[in-house]
């Protein structure tokens, strides 16, 4: 009869264990994602799995894929992805898109896309930190080739393109697996070649 109890006993901790266990790394879990576009970003997936569920980044997701970076951007990274929204794009003067998702078009942008990426992994903390020993700014250096300008107003970051052409940060931290995305409300464009 001991047994039976005993073994009773420790069946029901056995449950109550891995209950709690499973509710605190769904709790966890949970803790880690952030909605964007009305959808949960999950750390576990990378940049692509992600943005594809975001119905405020469908303009971005059709750029990708237009301008072949998809297999960029679920490889290894790590990222910083500076995305902009739809509404980012619908403030580029009316036709750009569907020009630059021209076959014709396709270097120019890869050019534009991959000057809101930034290789390594740079949460809104580090951002801060090097805008903070800039002395209020801070210069990075994009995958393209090109540079942008972080700044503070308050505690936004904001993000200054090569034209001066300012982005406000309005989701920092998505993380990923292969790296971060801080979403942003303007298209940031590289300046001309010179």
């Amino acid at each position: 009869m001991k047994m039976t109890k005993l073994f009773t006993a420790t069946l029901l901790f056995g449950a109550l264990f891995i209950g709690q266990t499973a509710a605190a790394q769904n709790k966890m879990m949970k803790q880690d994602t952030k909605m964007v576009g009305g959808a949960e970003m999950f750390p576990t997936k990378n940049i692509v799995e992600n943005a594809i569920n975001s119905k405020d980044h469908t303009t971005l997701v059709a750029a990708v894929k237009a301008a072949d970076l998809v297999d960029v951007l679920v490889g290894k990274g790590p990222f910083t992805v500076f995305a902009p929204t739809n509404a980012a794009f619908d403030k580029l003067p009316k036709g750009t898109v569907e020009t630059l998702v021209m076959k014709e078009n396709k270097a120019q942008l890869q050019t534009i896309l991959t000057y809101h990426v930034v290789a390594g992994n740079w949460s809104a903390k580090d951002i801060s930190k090097l805008i903070k020993k800039g002395k209020g700014k801070a210069t990075i250096k994009t995958v393209s080739g090109g540079t942008l300008t972080a700044w503070k107003k308050g505690k936004a970051i904001y993000i200054t393109d090569e034209n001066a052409n300012s982005a406000m940060v309005t989701i920092a931290d998505v993380m990923q697996s292969n790296g971060v995305i801080h979403v942003i409300d303007t298209v940031l464009l590289p300046g001309a070649k010179k």
